[in-house]
């Protein structure tokens, strides 16, 4: 028998779920696999981060075989536990956030499974393929299914490569220890990660240009950037405000010629630095007239070694 270490607290219980008779810890060996993720494969196709989604619920308790054989004495592992998420500072090679459908297997410790288990420990069995259906097959290039589009999945158009998005699956068949997997990540790791990472890549997940699902977490976290998104932003309208308020006093001592219509115009339009490099320049030119007109600024502005910041306290 093995000594297998790398079950965790609490997955004894979720063994448990799938099998006739209560089973002790030193009755099963468990190991982690990446069953598939959202990178182009070498059959040109990926599955879209919700497809990974959809997959980790239906591949929960699915057995694994061998070479898609559907056997039942070909039977292997079974899942007990399985999830979709994000590995950070990851992405595809389209330059999508990668995301991995990531399972905990089982099989049962016997004189019977003892070869197999050893194959995995020494890494001969270590690459995995999945047998799924899903609904749509997606063009990269036009959005339409593939099928009926005048794409061709693995050619270029416009430096463009142009590959199948796989989503809305419907069912997940089996998983299978191959020897050349068409997702090439796909397969039996090493480490466990029982904390996900989803949230360290949430700002990520909105700009895939895809449909995302969140959890009641991540909402609440969304809500809490957006509040104080909204904060910022109401702090920098005011400081904006302020600074086209300093300007407006500056160009009519340093540019009475310029009209506050014409002012208006020409402020709406510029950024906040835009702003202050304008101010800055018409502070130094306000300067050179304020000895020459001292009776038009009432005391409000200085002479030349005056703090400059005057004109941009809020």
């Amino acid at each position: 028998m093995t000594n297998n270490n790398d079950i965790r607290e609490g997955e004894l219980e979720l063994i448990n779920k799938f099998t006739r008779h209560p089973l002790s810890k030193d009755d099963v060996y468990t190991f982690s696999v990446v069953l598939c993720d959202n990178e182009i494969d070498r059959d040109f196709e990926r599955f879209s981060d919700n497809a990974l989604d959809t997959l980790a619920e239906l591949f929960n308790g699915v057995t694994g075989i061998t070479d898609h054989d559907p056997r039942s004495s070909n039977q292997t592992a079974r899942i007990f536990s399985c999830k979709s998420e994000f590995v950070p500072n990851k992405v595809t090679s389209d330059n999508k956030p990668y995301k991995r459908l990531f399972a905990r297997a089982y099989v049962p410790e016997s004189a019977v499974s003892a070869d197999f288990i050893i194959s995995l420990e020494s890494g001969i069995k270590k690459e995995v393929s999945v047998g799924c259906s899903v609904k749509k097959h997606i063009c990269s290039i036009c959005g339409k299914d593939i099928s009926a589009c005048s794409h061709s999945k693995g050619r270029y158009y416009s430096n463009k490569l142009c590959f199948a998005i796989l989503d809305e699956p419907t069912d997940a068949y089996e998983w299978s220890f191959v020897a050349v997997p068409a997702q090439k990540a796909a397969g039996v790791i090493k480490n466990f990660d029982m904390k996900g990472n989803d949230t360290l890549t949430i700002e990520k997940r909105l700009f895939t240009g895809e449909e995302q699902s969140f959890t009641a977490d991540e909402v609440r976290e969304l809500a809490d950037m957006l509040r104080s998104l909204k904060q910022k932003a109401a702090d920098g309208d005011i400081y904006r405000q302020s600074l086209v308020k300093n300007l407006k006093a500056l160009s009519a001592v340093a540019i009475p010629e310029l009209t506050a219509d014409t002012l208006e115009h020409i402020t709406e339009n510029l950024s906040v630095r835009q702003l202050d490099e304008l101010i800055n320049a018409l502070e130094k030119k306000a300067a050179d007239i304020l000895p020459m007109k001292p009776q038009l600024f009432g005391g409000t502005l200085k002479n030349s070694n005056s703090n400059n910041n005057i004109y941009k306290n809020i």
